[in-house]
């Protein structure tokens, strides 16, 4: 390659300078860079509008928005400058569009900060998912689409840079960067700026190279071209060991979800029906959390399952299955009727509670000994094991599935003693009567008072007044700040069945 850039007049290399770069115009190339790879003021302009949109986009979500917002960003020009600044060894170009490219970079992750701060909306949609795990695929998505860009640009072919520009998609990451630091959430931030680095990084060195392929920076020595090389090679091999490894775990991540798919059905009849799976592979060690409609249940199906997986996916499993009994035999209450008519009372009350303990434990995801029973009140109790991210609403729709699988008891599951109580705000004077009932419910069950922080007196003893009102326990506490719920610092010893 070396040879061919700096003057060789034989050969095939020779051959392709005169057939592929002695007709590009040279000047021409580098003039428009220098004219659209800088600052301006339409550069500026276009970094907010398409920053913004991108945002909305990534918030509604909107892939259609998103490409708006691509089309317009201005991002592309300045990398392909510094690639050229690169294959030309002109540094002044380099400062140039790098400035440019930090500046716009900047602009956009502010305005996301602020925009993120302000909005309502703070959910992390499925684009935005999509842009905190990049791997070795954008990669090559990169460096394709680099090659694509600069022969568009070499050769005139301005219709290509556009589908360039929605395939390498820079301005979404550099809003999901700001949407990170926005909501404090490291993950989101740093999976999206390794995405932006990675997209810049490639796009800028493969500019370099196809430039350097296509005649510029002629007048450099074969030892210029070397480094230009290997840094080349440096640059996207340094890059490439997170992407290769972000890339085995999304592999890892399809394999195991189709993997306990499979082990969870075996272990269970097959008219059986896995009505919900929840993976949390960062968890240590892996936990799963699953339902599955069974006309039979399984007895010690959690311990036959973390066996299995473990050895399947040869690595450490937490599994909890709830197990909801259904009869898919239109003869099935008739033969339990048949054969509870032949027991005795006591027999068949005994047999009734032990079923309805043990249904109540794979529910609650506790041994059948946790559960609390009376029998002269024909109730059952116990305190759920935690489940990540449930929040009361959670707890309380467990329990209210309970209540269906038990109509013949009377049944109160309690959350965690740490689970977070809802959000409280107050429109148009008028309280949130989900969230009262919510705190209420919670109160109940942990025997636990609800202190009522921030807002005004008054507010804080309304808040108090309805949750005392649904059921529970609260009372006015600290001033100051916004409107907020929090546990008192004493929690009950009994459960109640309320």
């Amino acid at each position: 390659m070396s040879v061919a850039f700096d003057g060789d007049r034989g050969g095939s290399l020779h051959r392709w300078k005169a057939w592929f770069a002695n007709d590009v115009d040279h000047d021409a190339v580098l003039r428009q860079i220098a004219d659209e790879a800088g600052w301006s003021g339409r550069y500026a302009f276009l970094i907010v509008i398409s920053a913004a949109i991108s945002l909305l986009g990534l918030l509604m979500p909107s892939v259609a928005v998103l490409i708006g917002a691509m089309l317009l960003s201005p991002l592309m020009m300045p990398i392909i400058g510094m690639g050229f600044g690169i294959a030309t060894f002109d540094f002044q170009e380099i400062r140039r569009s790098a400035s440019a490219l930090a500046a716009g970079a900047l602009i956009a992750v502010l305005l996301s900060i602020v925009l993120v701060s302000v909005s309502p909306i703070q959910t992390i949609t499925s684009e935005i998912a999509g842009r905190t795990r990049p791997t070795l695929f954008d990669l090559l998505v990169a460096l394709l689409s680099a090659v694509a860009g600069a022969y568009a640009l070499i050769r005139g072919r301005g219709g290509t840079v556009v589908g360039v520009a929605i395939a390498i998609a820079l301005m979404p990451p550099l809003v999901v960067v700001g949407f990170g630091i926005a909501t404090g959430n490291m993950t989101v931030f740093m999976g999206s700026l390794l995405l932006f680095l990675t997209n810049a990084v490639t796009i800028a060195l493969t500019v370099a190279l196809v430039a350097r392929a296509y005649g510029f920076g002629s007048h450099l020595s074969p030892h210029h071209t070397g480094w230009q090389v290997t840094l080349f090679i440096v640059a996207v091999g340094l890059l490439a060991l997170p992407l290769v490894a972000g890339l085995r775990q999304i592999a890892f991540e399809s394999v195991a979800q189709r993997q306990v798919r499979d082990t969870v059905r075996a272990r269970f009849a097959p008219e059986a029906r896995l009505s919900q799976l929840d993976i949390d592979y960062s968890a240590q060690p892996m936990r799963v959390r699953a339902v599955m409609v069974t006309p039979r249940l399984v007895p010690q199906a959690d311990r036959l399952l973390t066996a299995d997986l473990q050895e399947r996916l040869a690595r450490p499993v937490n599994i909890h299955i709830d197990q909801l009994r259904v009869s898919l035999d239109s003869g099935a209450a008739e033969a339990a009727q048949i054969a509870r008519a032949g027991e005795g009372p006591e027999l068949a009350d005994s047999r009734q509670q032990s079923r309805a303990v043990a249904d109540l434990a794979l529910i609650a995801g506790v041994e059948p000994a946790a559960v609390r029973v009376d029998g002269s009140a024909h109730s059952l109790s116990a305190v759920v094991a935690p489940l990540p991210g449930l929040g009361l609403d959670g707890y309380r729709a467990l329990e209210d599935r309970a209540r269906r699988q038990l109509p013949d008891w009377t049944v109160a599951l309690a959350p965690p003693t740490d689970t977070p109580l809802p959000a409280m705000t107050i429109r148009q004077g008028v309280l949130d009567d989900a969230a009262l009932g919510l705190a209420a419910w919670g109160s109940a069950r942990l025997s636990r008072a609800v202190l009522v922080d921030g807002g005004t007196s008054g507010q804080r003893a309304a808040v108090a007044e309805g949750i005392v009102a649904r059921g529970g326990t609260a009372e006015p506490g600290r001033a100051g700040g916004r409107l907020s719920l929090r546990w008192s610092q004493e929690a009950g010893e009994t459960i109640s069945n309320r």
